[in-house]
């Protein structure tokens, strides 16, 4: 009878312990907590973004002579709609080749790595001049073709994305990835970003407010994502309740079962 109360004891033990490794509901709601606007943050997150390679810029060229700017631009599909910019900017738009230039016809290679693109514009306005006479006649957009990155690990669709905008929050791209997974670690989402000086790796945690705040709030052109798994995975027992005493209510089966089998033998 000891040794029944003994083994009782061990399973209510090993019952709790997989009863309190389901994920708790605070590791999977985002942004928690308050906080106040930090300006020195406001101003990082929004420095201009500097050109790399393989980012692909959207350039246009018009002045009131049409005729007279058309050489110096790539052609363009008429005809498209909202769904399809996306496309028609990658296949019109001047990728940065590996020494950092952009190719344009006429005016040939034009060097762009490391610039904003209000720089490149007042470089291409510059160039323009030597072709043509009237500057206030030439009007000239630099913007990149959407913010693509790479996203990874624990999240429902993951995969290199394309988002159409000047920015694009981490909230955004997760977002647009299919959420991350119930065994995916919120609290510690690990960005890889290639910068003039190398690589650098950032952590932030998305279940605190404090993201806001984060340097890496918003994402730049070819940023790594990647998300975590959380602990019980690893453990498989289960991210909920219903699923850790699915788990309990099967160890406490095979056991028993084992124990009826030694006792009969």
């Amino acid at each position: 009878r000891q040794r029944q109360m003994c083994i009782r004891d061990r399973l209510i033990i090993v019952g709790v312990s997989f009863f309190v490794s389901c994920v708790p509901n605070k590791d999977l709601v985002y942004l928690q907590g308050v906080t106040a606007v930090k300006k020195d943050v406001f101003k990082v997150n929004n420095k201009p973004y500097r050109l790399q390679v393989d980012d692909v810029l959207s350039i246009t060229i018009k002045a009131k002579d049409e005729k007279s700017v058309a050489l110096f631009q790539k052609a363009t599909a008429s005809g498209t709609n909202a769904s399809q910019n996306r496309e028609v900017d990658l296949q019109t738009g001047y990728s940065i080749d590996t020494h950092g230039n952009i190719r344009l016809p006429y005016i040939g290679e034009v060097n762009v790595l490391g610039y904003t693109t209000k720089e490149v514009r007042l470089k291409l306005e510059k160039a323009l001049l030597q072709y043509l006479k009237n500057e206030d006649d030439i009007f000239v957009t630099v913007r990149l073709s959407g913010i693509k990155f790479t996203i990874f690990g624990e999240i429902g669709s993951p995969g290199t994305k394309i988002i159409q905008q000047n920015n694009v929050s981490i909230i955004e791209a997760i977002a647009n990835s299919g959420d991350i997974t119930v065994t995916g670690n919120r609290k510690n989402i690990l960005v890889w970003r290639t910068t003039p000086g190398g690589r650098k790796k950032y952590s932030i945690d998305l279940t605190h407010v404090d993201a806001f705040d984060s340097e890496i709030y918003y994402i730049q052109p070819n940023d790594l994502i990647y998300v975590h798994p959380i602990k019980q995975k690893a453990w498989g027992t289960g991210t909920t309740g219903l699923q850790s005493l699915s788990t309990i209510l099967s160890v406490f089966t095979l056991v028993t079962s084992t124990i009826l089998i030694i006792r009969n033998l």
